[in-house]
């Protein structure tokens, strides 16, 4: 019993502090390399090179992954901002997207989902998601059309 309140803890508090971003942290402080993310690695392309994607996650749940020991920390990510910036016009659209919502969605529509919202902690730095791991968040979102990348 006190292992199971220790890991909802220990995920509580990796959810929180997934959630943070860097200008919450104090002003004055300094990061060490190992905490230093370069913007490139939150970034993703489409196939045309025409279009880069973003993705910040708002909300996560604070369930606890099923195989922990196996598959390592993980977070399942309930909401997300996606960030589309156009590379030709240098427009920019925004779009929070509730993956859940979608997924719920997708199952009832079409009998199936590809959706896997549980993202590694190590994935997620900063806030955003990298950018290797966009297709498994939105290709639910993709599917029903809501988004074209």
């Amino acid at each position: 019993m006190s292992e199971e309140n220790t890991n909802t803890e220990s995920t509580e508090i990796n959810s929180e502090s997934l959630l943070e971003t860097v200008s919450d942290a104090k002003v004055n402080s300094r990061i060490t390399f190992e905490e230093f993310t370069d913007e490139k690695a939150y970034i993703s392309y489409n196939a045309f090179g025409t279009k880069q994607m973003k993705i910040k996650v708002l909300e996560v749940s604070d369930e606890i992954g099923p195989t922990s020991w196996k598959l390592g920390k993980r977070v399942k990510v309930v909401k997300i901002l996606i960030t589309i910036k156009h590379l030709t016009t240098q427009e920019v659209e925004e779009a929070e997207f509730d993956i859940e919502a979608i997924e719920l969605e997708l199952t009832e529509k079409r009998h199936y989902t590809s959706t896997n919202r549980w993202v590694p902690v190590d994935d997620v730095k900063n806030g955003y998601v990298i950018g290797s791991k966009h297709t498994r968040l939105i290709s639910d979102a993709a599917a029903l059309d809501y988004i074209d990348f």
